[in-house]
This record gives C-alpha cells, structure tokens and sequence, in this order.
C-alpha cells in the first residue's frame, strides 16, 4: 500500500506550512499530493507550486470540478501539467455538489453521471491528441452548422496515459468510477464497511468494462493525528465530521450524510444534519458519534496506526492518502513521518 498526502484547499492562512508539508512527503517517500478546490483557491495552480519544488512526488487534483471547466481545457490543462512536472500529473474529477456548481459556476445540478462519463471521455479523447469530434447529450464538438472543425491538442503530455481518477460517494457514481477511470478518491471510508459502501461497487464497474480491481487505485483520504489520547484527538474533528454530515448539500442532496447512514448511523447523521441546518453547528458537532470518527480517521499512537493501515490495506486500499492535522508545522510533519513509521511497522511499505 502506497501513502499520499492531502493538502485540502490553498488560501486557509497555512499556505507556506502545506509547501512544507509537501516538501517533506517528497524527501520521505510519499507517493503522491493531492490539492483540492471549491471556490476559493483552485487545485491546478497550487499543483504547479508544488511540483516546481519537490522532485519525485506525483501531484494529483483532489479535485477539480468538472462544472468549472469545458472538458478540452482540463484536458489542456493536464497535459500541460503533466509535461511541466516530467510526468507527475494525476487528474482527480468530480461533479462538486448543487450548491457550488449551480450558486458559484452557474451550471444546473442534473445528470452527474452521465455528464460525467462524456466528459471523462471527451478529456480522453483529448489528451489521446486525436482530433476532437464528439456528439453527446451535454456535449457536441465541433458546434454544427458553424466555422468550428476538429483540432487536437498541440502540448505533448509527458506519459502517453495520465492516470484519471473520480471522486465517488454513492453506488451508481461508484460503480461507473470503476467503469470509466483508472482510480477513485474516497472520503470518510471506514475499513469495516469499506466493502459494502465503495468496493462492492467499484468491482462491479471493473467488470461491466470487463476488467478486475488489479491496477485500479483505491485512494481515500483519512485526517492523522497522533498522540495517546483517542477521545481527544477525535474531538479534533468533530466540527469537520459535522460539516460534511450536516452541511455540505442540502437536506435532500447531501452524499455524506447518506453515506453515513449506509455505515449505520441513520438516526445520528439525521440529528446532525436537524441541527447543523438550524444553525446549532456546537450541536451538530458534539451529536457526531465518537466512532463515526474513529473509524474514518487514523487517531492515536503508531501502534494504533499501523493496526488501522493494515485494515484497510486488507480492505482493498491501495493508496491511503493522509491530511496530517496539528495546530504548527511541527506537528503536522511529526504525525507525516509518523505515517511513514506505522506503514513499515504494519509491513506494508
């Protein structure tokens, strides 16, 4: 199993820490780093920034949203990056949420998944520098009856194939992840129901396009925070857990909170979600249950750790990318390599 890093969103007052948090996953091993966007800092240009300063880490897109660009131009982008970095681009996809692509982009919320699977494949097509035609429901290049005609990508990325990811949370997204790309991003995955919330999924995806799990990269990401007191430290986290379970979508379309409720937590993710909404946030927060978040985080000693990696190694987990959490830089560097020590410890390096 491969150990990546996750520096979640540029702009949050930890700028010149997470350069040096990317700068030390370099030296120490980590294989990939991952940057995020919403609407604020966008993942393309922090990626730039870092891969102009480590020298073998990949830098991944976790992610950018598919409702803020026309697919030819993440294409560009990619195979721009991909060239500039000397072949340590991945490209992370995904649909956001409805309050982002339609409040922020000004692009309706409907058909993810089939919007998704033409703009995977017209990026492909892209990248793959063959002219570019395609007629799609969402989609027609060139425009008809205009001056438009098929043109390719002039850039030439470094690789001939730049590893395509999705980010997925329900069923029917993870199952065409497993269709159509070459990875999935996770979130909140828990390894004892990793199989029955993404992988079942996953492979059945891989099987419709009659492959197998073999080469596919299940990526989720997991807040580290290391130290003896568990309760403590998932404490930490209770404001994010209660972010995503309560207040990332709306009542009726919130991923998160529904993948909570396929882990178990039906009345407790139905709590949270009552009074983030109504504004009682310190409420939310303090009805996230204290398992919830242990099992969709990596808390504790390097033991406890190292026990928790070879869980979800088991589980299916190929690449389990970290967002080391500390209030200095100190911190969040001692609980990178920290990461490092309970991936050998597990024997999985």
């Amino acid at each position: 199993m491969r150990l990546g890093i996750n520096l979640g969103y540029w702009g949050a007052g930890m700028d010149g820490d997470n350069l040096a948090v990317a700068k030390e996953a370099d030296q120490l091993g980590y294989d990939v780093c991952w940057a995020a966007e919403a609407y604020g800092s966008d993942a393309p240009t922090v990626l730039t920034w870092v891969a102009a300063q480590t020298e073998r880490i990949d830098v991944g897109s976790a992610i950018m949203q598919i409702p803020a660009r026309q697919p030819a131009m993440t294409a560009m982008t990619a195979a721009t990056l991909d060239s500039l970095s000397g072949g340590r681009f991945r490209l992370g996809l995904g649909v956001s949420g409805p309050q982002v692509s339609e409040g922020w982009y000004g692009i309706k919320f409907d058909k993810p998944l089939s919007r998704t699977r033409e703009y995977v494949e017209i990026v492909r097509r892209a990248m793959s520098r063959e002219r570019l035609s395609y007629e799609g429901e969402h989609w027609t290049l060139p425009l008809p009856d205009g001056p438009g005609k098929p043109i390719k990508l002039t850039v030439h990325p470094q690789r001939e194939h730049i590893p395509l990811y999705i980010a997925a949370i329900g069923p029917k997204n993870l199952e065409q992840t497993g269709e159509i790309a070459d990875g999935a991003l996770l979130i909140f995955p828990s390894a004892e129901h990793l199989e029955d919330t993404a992988i079942k999924y996953l492979r059945a995806g891989r099987e419709k396009a009659g492959k197998t799990l073999e080469g596919f990269d299940v990526c989720p990401t997991l807040p580290l925070a290391i130290g003896d007191d568990v309760k403590g430290l998932a404490d930490m986290f209770r404001p994010y857990t209660a972010l995503y379970v309560g207040g990332m979508g709306s009542r009726k379309q919130n991923f998160y909170n529904q993948l909570a409720q396929r882990m178990g937590y039906e009345k407790e993710a139905a709590e949270i979600q009552d009074k983030y909404l109504s504004g009682d946030k310190e409420g939310a927060a303090a009805a996230v249950p204290h398992e919830l978040i242990d099992q969709t985080t990596l808390l504790g000693s390097v033991d406890r750790i190292a026990d928790r990696m070879q869980a979800y190694a088991e589980a299916g987990v190929t690449t389990l990318t970290l967002a080391p959490a500390g209030f200095t830089l100190d911190e969040r560097i001692a609980a990178l390599r920290a990461g490092t020590e309970a991936l050998e410890r597990a024997g999985l390096a």
